[in-house]
């Protein structure tokens, strides 16, 4: 957004190189194939592929790979991909030895560093990056922009009282979690994605877990759940609304309020940092529409993101 990204000389995440193509069968015999899933990044800088990868989830920083770029500042991102939490050990200490080599250290916290987990709080990182490249007035403008957006759906939904929220799921289809007894994972209380759902959009968040990240589910979880909207979230690939109602090895969900009444809805593809990014505010709306139909009925999905990017 920036016009930065030709600054770039390595990454902190697969996530932005990945492209992901899956299928899913279903009770005929068929397969469906889904495919052309890529982080918007990769999509409008295609170079970023080439880059090399410093650090990823679950693996150690090379800090020899790193020194070897000559990098003029580093800016790492806690709360997300690499490192999901703040307080994480490993984070703490890739800080200590990124600080002994010299070399210029900038910290974002994500929203998910947060007890409040309001997605606003990118606008602060926002406003740290254009400080490092110059560009103050552009950055304050796009965070002024998000803001903005958010608060439009925070005021068509204020006034809904306890008794018209609908339960809503944020649920990943993730073929990892997903065994003989569970089903695939979902977010909890204190997550972005849950003060998305509560204090954003004003609804309930089906799952009323507090441990503060994404969860492991099981099938009998999901239907004692019984949401009345199911949001699939990115937890491997994106995953459309039709897997959860044709997929063979979902049959047992299919007794789900949302998923019979058709109330089920998918993310944009967001790997590694769902809720957290620019795009923000689609992810808000996509839950908007889907929670409340009616509030929502003006905005047309398709010409809303577009007028969006």
């Amino acid at each position: 957004m920036l016009g930065v990204d030709d600054t770039l000389v390595g990454l902190g995440s697969k996530g932005l190189q990945y492209e992901g193509d899956f299928f899913y069968p279903t009770d005929s015999g068929t397969n469906v194939t889904v495919s052309g899933g890529k982080h918007v990044v990769l999509a409008l800088s295609p170079d970023v592929k080439d880059l090399p990868l410093v650090v990823d989830y679950g693996v150690a920083m090379n800090y020899e790979t790193l020194a070897s770029l000559e990098p003029d500042v580093i800016i790492i991102r806690m709360g997300s991909s690499a490192f999901l939490s703040g307080e994480d050990e490993r984070a703490q200490k890739a800080i200590r030895t990124l600080e002994s080599l010299g070399i210029p250290l900038v910290v974002l916290y994500s929203p998910n560093c947060y007890e409040n987990s309001d997605p606003t709080a990118i606008s602060d990182e926002i406003r740290i990056i254009g400080e490092v490249f110059g560009k103050e007035e552009e950055a304050d403008r796009l965070a002024s922009c998000l803001e903005s957006r958010q608060e439009m759906i925070i005021e068509r939904t204020r006034n809904i009282s306890e008794e018209e929220k609908p339960d809503v799921l944020v649920f990943g289809l993730s073929p990892m979690h997903r065994t003989q007894t569970s089903a695939g994972i979902a977010w909890g209380l204190k997550t972005t994605e849950s003060y998305m759902i509560e204090d954003v959009v004003n609804a309930k968040n089906a799952f009323r877990s507090d441990l503060g990240s994404f969860e492991v589910v099981s099938t009998e979880q999901v239907l004692a759940m019984d949401p009345d909207v199911i949001v699939i979230g990115t937890a491997a690939h994106y995953a459309p609304p039709d897997e959860l109602y044709e997929a063979s090895y979902y049959k047992n969900l299919r007794e789900l309020q949302a998923v019979k009444n058709h109330r089920v809805v998918s993310l944009p593809y967001s790997p590694r940092n769902s809720a957290k990014r620019l795009e923000y505010p689609l992810d808000l709306m996509v839950i908007a529409k889907a929670a409340y139909p009616e509030q929502f009925a003006d905005i047309d999905l398709n010409e809303w993101t577009l007028s969006f990017y």
